[in-house]
């Protein structure tokens, strides 16, 4: 193996060259699990991954044709975001989001981020507003190009950096550590019907507020803003009872065949 053999070198002096092929195998190592997390966010947007079943890394590596170390890594990162939790003997389960979280999530949010705004219009610079405007535009052609993970990604940048202008880091912390917990499922139908384009736009909206000064105007979008996105996840969780409603007796003229 490459790590034994690298591990020391005569009187146990590791040499340069065995930290250098250390170091390519854990990059390549890392890379690998940061591939495998990617996609498994994808899977959770688009519903591919169901919350409340669990799947093993095992399982889940043979899908991907790899091996099971760096799926369960993976899995394990997506566990630290709060998206699974770990099943003991079995692998991980998707954690479930109801309405009664959602609707708590998204008071916290506007709680915050509303009078964030406001303030933050007044003590930001013109120059670091508009070095969020490629952010936002980021956005909308994520939205507009059918590019879920790009369009959340993108989403989170620009809310975080924004509300990183205030010099606050724990709230920075505190809103991102919300939106992981009231990450979107089954987003896929809502993006097929252009129904992400609207809220998309509104960052760019907002952001010409806030370079105009307009304090008043800043917290008004924000709060609609906010609004928008709580009924974004309200129509994701109708689409998902509507999918299980058809997969259900399609289940059944399945089994009766």
């Amino acid at each position: 193996m490459i790590l034994s053999a690298t591990r020391t070198h005569g009187e146990g002096i590791t040499t340069t060259m065995g930290h250098l092929k250390q170091r390519n195998l854990i990059t390549a190592r890392e890379r690998l699990r940061d591939q495998v997390a990617h996609a498994l966010r994808a899977a959770l947007i688009s519903g591919e991954l169901r919350p409340g079943e669990v799947y093993s890394a095992p399982g889940l590596a043979e899908d991907f044709g790899i091996s099971a170390t760096p799926v369960r890594e993976a899995m394990l990162d997506l566990a630290r975001e709060g998206l699974v939790e770990p099943v003991r003997n079995k692998g991980f389960r998707v954690t479930e989001v109801n309405e009664r979280d959602l609707d708590q999530y998204a008071e916290i949010r506007i709680l915050i981020e509303v009078p964030m705004v406001r303030r933050i219009t007044g003590i930001a610079s013109r120059e670091d507003l508009e070095a969020l405007r490629p952010v936002a535009e980021e956005i909308v052609r994520a939205a507009r190009e059918h590019d879920l993970i790009g369009y959340l990604e993108a989403d989170r940048r620009f809310h975080l950096s924004l509300l990183a202008l205030a010099g606050n880091e724990r709230l920075v912390e505190t809103v991102g550590d919300l939106r992981k917990r009231s990450r979107l499922y089954g987003l896929t139908a809502l993006d097929e019907r252009d129904q992400l384009i609207p809220s998309a736009e509104e960052h760019i909206e907002l952001l010409d507020l806030m370079v105009a000064g307009d304090a008043k105007g800043a917290e008004k979008c924000m709060a609609r803003h906010l609004g928008h996105v709580r009924s974004l996840w309200a129509e994701g969780a109708l689409e998902k009872e509507r999918q299980a409603a058809v997969r259900g007796p399609k289940r059944q003229l399945d089994a009766a065949r």
